[in-house]
Parts: structure tokens; sequence; C-alpha cells
């Protein structure tokens, strides 16, 4: 064949445990799967049931005749001297020399316990011996310094300190220095003080993103208080729920009134109130490892869980990535995400902990990429965070534009990213100008976790990895007995280390189950639920999730908690969610589609039902009705067995088809409604209801201006919602009557 090949050998005692030695070889190539042909590599693994830890030693090249029909080969033999050994013949383009090496010294310790336990069940053997453990377990840990740290708006007094007049914020034509945010955030701490506001408290902000938001949240800080961030375009039901649970007594909102018995403040009346306070912070004893926000994400149970993270998990994070990622007072960074999304608790602190200047996005221009395109180009932003679902519409925007960006960083979460999207961006912008970034992350790690620099090679070869720790996060790959595995196993990925938070708030029983104590070198860790494995080199693959939690447009969903609420309806029998990831490589065509079974009642009750309990992108984009769920063998979902949604007839009431009746602007609108959406579209369908969301509604945007039509605001989509409103909104705008459907 003439492929190098290699092999390693140490001597063995052990004979006439065949039997048990094939039965954990053929587990662990179970774990090795779907390897393509190549060339071959060989090498003798240790078997020394005395030794386990013996190194592995080159004996000689060969050439094998065993290998042609197998990725993955091993044959038991004995030399000269009669001693036996374990050959090995592998694929290297399938296996790396290092995964082979891990494997075979797992091997080693496998068969020490066998001939030790003879009758231990196979799932019971550990694949790592201790000090074997210790080696892997370093592959996944970085190292951070264990200075004090400060709690964030002491880092933000810092930095008021030092650049007093330099530009801190700004929002359509607002703009605070670092000395005027600092002033009024302080100012704001002890009206929320007089409010009766203490240190430790829980407080609830709903707020739209705005200068004010990003005030607010300072001056809770320097009160001393944690604050819990809601969304006002949550349903009231889940605001409720949430104010609830978290036992919050007090919400700061712009909203007259909210859901729930809770005690509304205003801004307004705070603004009025700060002028008779100093410009100096309230003191108070909270120190870095007191609460500095909790987080709402899904849970399976039906119901958000709040994580509660600390002011030295945010701190570490800055630590870890500064230097690496070269923050400094000179970036410009945006505020693009909603607060109670914790991407945006990266995109706040990271700018204004650095020093540089953080512009909030108003959020009509965070729904089209046109627009926050001329933002980013106006405000010359220099650091950018976003999901990869709204980056591939920005890519679009700036293909469509000859501004040029300032951008030098781009940070992408939130979801995963098929790196292959970024080659049309590297046409255009030189890596070496601008440096992209995958990161890997969860909510109860404080953000991010890991990081992989994507270079066009990367995206070319559609890399998989997410990359190594932040210096100071661990990384394990674990079994379900919490054991580690070797790199090129696959496993639940465990983070431990500086990022990970404190529980789950007023939720002991489910904190004790994600936030265990590990092994001894390992410590406290957080069981992610999220499929993966190590790399050689220390690099994470993220394979998907474990369980039924996926992520959609950079939201993290628990396609259980969508099944309970469906379930709640008393005329839905059963109930099931998927997600359905459309077209390939079209981020903006994945969806969600559930399917019931219903006994009376219809499909408007219960979509109607969904969106009182769900924020708009966890309701499902189809419902269709089935007489029965298709189940397996084993009584689970058969997702493979369910039908095509039901994408057409979605309209709460018939319709007439679009374009037998109506002017130019009408057909030409259903045309493009249904080119984008891929479903006959009805005068009065509702662009939501036809699995509409915000990037369709970016391509419609795109399309009409592409076509010269009249272009429509992003709000006016979410507002109308049918071909006929929005031809009546257009037709208004320039002082016509509508004549759609007439």
């Amino acid at each position: 064949m003439g492929a190098y090949e290699r092999l390693v050998h140490v001597p063995i005692e052990a004979q006439g445990t065949c039997a048990a030695l094939q039965a954990t070889v053929a587990t662990q190539l179970a774990r090795l799967e779907d390897a393509p042909a190549g060339p071959l590599k060989a090498f003798v693994a240790a078997m020394i049931a005395r030794d386990p830890e013996a190194d592995l030693a080159p004996l000689s090249d060969y050439q094998s005749s065993l290998s042609r029909l197998y990725s993955l080969l091993f044959v038991r033999d004995q030399n000269a001297q009669g001693e036996a050994y374990l050959e090995c013949a592998y694929h290297c383009q399938s296996f790396n020399d290092e995964v082979i090496r891990h494997f075979a010294r797992s091997l080693v310790h496998v068969h020490q316990q066998v001939l030790e336990l003879p009758e231990a069940q196979v799932n019971s053997l550990c694949l790592l011996s201790d000090t074997h453990a210790l080696q892997v377990g370093s592959l996944g840990r970085t190292v951070q310094a264990e200075d004090p740290l400060p709690r964030i708006e002491q880092r933000f007094a810092e930095q008021a300190r030092l650049r007093p007049q330099a530009l801190a914020l700004s929002f359509e034509g607002q703009r605070l220095t670092y000395e005027m945010l600092d002033q009024q955030s302080s100012q704001w701490a002890h009206v929320l003080r007089a409010e009766g506001v203490a240190q430790g408290d829980l407080v609830g902000v709903c707020l739209e993103r705005s200068l004010e938001l990003v005030v607010m949240l300072l001056a809770l800080l320097k009160a001393g208080a944690t604050y819990v961030p809601l969304d006002p375009a949550y349903p009231a039901e889940r605001l409720a729920y949430t104010v609830d649970n978290a036992r919050i007594g007090l919400v700061v909102s712009s909203q007259a009134q909210f859901p729930g018995p809770v005690r509304l403040l205003s801004v307004q009346a705070i603004v009025e109130r700060s002028v008779d306070y100093p410009p100096v912070a309230p003191v108070h004893t909270g120190d870095s490892q007191a609460p500095a926000y909790v987080i709402y994400t899904s849970g399976s149970t039906g119901k958000p869980k709040g994580v509660v993270v600390r002011h030295c998990n945010l701190l570490s994070l800055l630590i870890g990535t500064q230097d690496d990622f070269k923050l400094s007072a000179s970036d410009t960074w945006t505020l693009f995400h909603s607060s109670a999304f914790d991407f945006s608790v990266w995109e706040m602190w990271g700018c204004l902990l650095t020093g540089a200047h953080l512009v909030v996005v108003p959020y009509w221009v965070s729904r089209s990429a046109r627009e926050f395109h001329q933002l980013l180009v106006r405000e010359r932003v220099t650091v950018l965070n976003q999901t990869p679902s709204a980056f591939s519409q920005l890519i679009d925007a700036d293909e469509h534009s000859d501004e040029a960006l300032a951008l030098r960083l781009v940070v992408f979460g939130g979801e995963p990213l098929d790196a292959r999207m970024l080659v049309r961006w590297f046409d255009r912008h030189p890596e070496s100008v601008c440096r992209m970034v995958n990161m890997f992350g969860i909510t109860e790690t404080t953000v991010h976790v890991t990081a992989q620099t994507i270079t066009r090679r990367e995206a070319l070869q559609a890399t998989r990895s997410v990359g190594r720790p932040v210096d100071g996060w661990h990384v394990y790959i674990m079994d379900e007995a919490g054991r580690l595995l070797p790199p090129g196993v696959s496993g639940e990925i465990c983070v431990a280390g500086a990022g990970v938070a404190l529980h789950y708030l007023n939720q002991p029983q489910l904190t004790a189950e994600r936030f265990i104590e590990g092994p001894a070198h390992i410590g406290r860790l957080y069981r992610s639920g999220d499929k993966g494995r190590l790399r050689p080199d220390g690099r994470l693959e993220h394979l998907g999730r474990l369980d039924s939690q996926i992520k959609l447009r950079g939201f993290r969903i628990e396609l259980d908690e969508i099944r309970s609420v469906l379930l709640q309806v008393n005329a839905v029998v059963a109930a099931a969610v998927v997600l359905n990831q459309g077209k390939p490589g079209d981020a903006a065509s994945a969806r969600l589609d559930a399917y019931i079974v219903l006994n009376g009642g219809s499909v408007q009750e219960v979509r109607q039902h969904a969106g009182k309990f769900l924020p708009e992108y966890m309701l499902p984009a189809t419902f269709t009705v089935l007489d029965v769920l298709p189940l397996t063998a084993n009584g689970k979902l058969d997702a493979r067995a369910l039908p095509a949604p039901a994408l057409q007839g979605l309209a709460a009431a018939p319709s007439k088809k679009a374009g037998v009746v109506g002017d130019d602007v009408t057909q030409a609108l259903v045309a493009i409604w249904e080119t984008v959406l891929g479903v006959p579209v009805a005068l009065d369908d509702n662009f939501f209801e036809l699995g509409g969301n915000s990037l369709y509604a970016v391509r419609i945007d795109a399309l009409l201006r592409e076509q010269q039509l009249p272009s429509i605001p992003m709000r006016e989509i979410y507002i109308q919602q049918t071909v006929r409103n929005l031809v009546a909104f257009l037709q208004a705008a320039e002082g016509e009557p509508s004549t759609a459907g007439v």
C-alpha cells in the first residue's frame, strides 16, 4: 500500500480474556462512529495488567495487509518472546494519532479492571486511570490569575475616573460621557434606596433598549441590588410568573400597568426625584461574590428558570477575554440584544468596563439589516456581537452597500455557527482586518465558555470546533455516570471554573441536578446537557443536545416547555414540538413545528393560548392536527414519521387569493411573500402564522427595494401582518385609497 504505519508494543501476561476484551472494544468503537476511508497507520496498544501507565514505544515500520476493508482493526498476536500484544490498524484520516493513543491507554485500564473484576458489567468500567484522568482533565483547563475581583460598578467607577469626558453611551442622538453616566446612575441609586431597595434585593427592570435601561441597571448595582431583566415584549403571563418566582416586589418600567402584585416605579419618577440627591454612589457592603443579575431561560418543566450570576463571574469573563480580544477604550460596541438575553450582558459590561463607547440599537433598527448596517457605518462600530442567523442577513446588506465598515472583531454566539456562511464575508473583508470568533456559551456559565477564531480556511473546511476554553474556564466531557471521557469520545459537556453561576433561583432540586461537585481535581461544575467531544489539542467540538433543548436564532428553547404550554389547553390530548431546520444553509428558514391531537377545540384556540404564555421566538410557526402521534416501538415520539407540517390555510378566516383583484403593488407583494415563505399567500393570511419571522421580514424588505417598490418599514410588517393591511398602509402613506382585494 505504501502507507506509513507504526507499531508500539508493551508485553502483557493476561490470557483467556478475549471475550471481555472484545466487548470492551465494541463498546468504545460505538463512540467512534462514521469513519471515512483513508491511509492507514498502526500501532500495538499497551496491554499490561500490572502497569497500565507504561509508555507506548515505537517498534518498527511494517506493511499491513489487513486494512483495506476496515477503518479500525484490532488483531491479537505474540512476538518472538511469547509476549502477547494487541495490534491496532486505523485510517489516519478517520482517527487522530493522539485520539488512538488515548484509546489504547483506556483499553489497558479497562483490561486491568476486567482481570480484577471478571463479573463486572461493561458499562461499570472506567475508561481512564487516575493518572490518565488528570492528563485528560488538563486538556480543557485554562488558568486565570486569582487576584481579588471588584464588583461591576466598582470596575465601571474606575473607568469613569480614568476617562470622565470620554463618550460612554449613545442612543438616537442622546449621548452620555463616563462622568455623566457615573453621576446619573449614582443619583438614581439613591432614589432606589429611598424607595426601599436594600442590599441583596431582586428588582425587576422592564424597559426597552434605551439610555435609561443601561443607567438603571448600573444604578441597581450601585444600590447593592440584583437586577432581573424583563422583556416588555414577553407575554403578560410569562412576566407574571417571573416576578412571582423571583419574589420581586418592585419593577422599574415605563408601562402604566404590569401583571402581578408588584409595585411599579417609573423612570420618569426616578428622573424627577434624582436631582435631590448627590452624584456619588450610596455605600453598601456587598462584594464580588454577591449576585449581580438573574436571567430567566427556557425550562423543560414548562416554566422558565432563573440563573443567578455573580459579579465575580462576569469580571472573570472580562479578564479572560480582554487581552486575547484586545478590548480597549478605543472600541465602539453595540447593544443589539434584549436585556433578557444574556448576550446583552457581554455587550453592555464588556464595553463599559473597558472604557469603550456603547451604541444602544433601537429595536426596529435591530430588525432591519439594512438600517443596522447603516448604523454600524455611521457610528464606526469596531466590536460586534451577533447570532449567526442575524449576521447572515448583515452579510446580505453589506454586499448591497458601498459604505465601509470599521469592524475589527465579530463575536458569534447564541446558536451553532455554520462556518461556510463566512466565505462570502471573507470575499469582501480580509481576515487580517476583521477577526471572526465563534464562541460556545451557556447562561449558567456566564455567557461564554470557549472561543475559536474562524479564518477563511476554517470557513472552507466547515470547522465544527468551538475552540478552547476562555482563561479561567474548564471544559470536561463526561459519561452518564459523571466519569471523564478521553479525547475523541463524545459525552456531556461539563463546565467548571470561574464562570459557573451560583444556582437556579428558588429551585433547589434542579440546582442539585445540574450544579454538581465533580472529582476532587475538578471541583464544582455545571452539567450543560450539551453533547460534545474534546480534541487532543484541547479544542471542543459541539455536537448538539442530549435532550429536547435547541437554539433558534440565538434563543435557548426547551421544546418540552412549549409542549407543556400546549397541553394546558383542555382540547389538546397530545402534543409534540420539533425543530425544522428548513433549507440547508439558510438559517432564516429554521422554525418550530407543532403537532397536536385535538378532542374538540381548534388550532386557533391553541395558537392563542400559546401566544399568552410564550414569547414570540418560542411560538411554533405551524400547527398540524393529527389523529395520533406516531410512536416508536419503545413508545417514544417517532419524529421521522411525522408528516409535513400544515403550512397552508392558516388564516383565521377564509380569504381571497391575492392577484385576482387588486393593483400591481398587491400582486407584487403577494409574489414576494410567496417567494420568501415558500407557500401560497392570501390577502388576509398572517405573516407569522405562515412561518414568517424577523429574518424573513428582512428579506421581504430587500426584495421590495430590488424591484424598486415602496419600502416597508420593519415595524409595519410586525404591526400590519397581512398583505391587505400592508397595501392599505402603503397607499395611506401616499394619500391614495386602498384597492387591495376590493
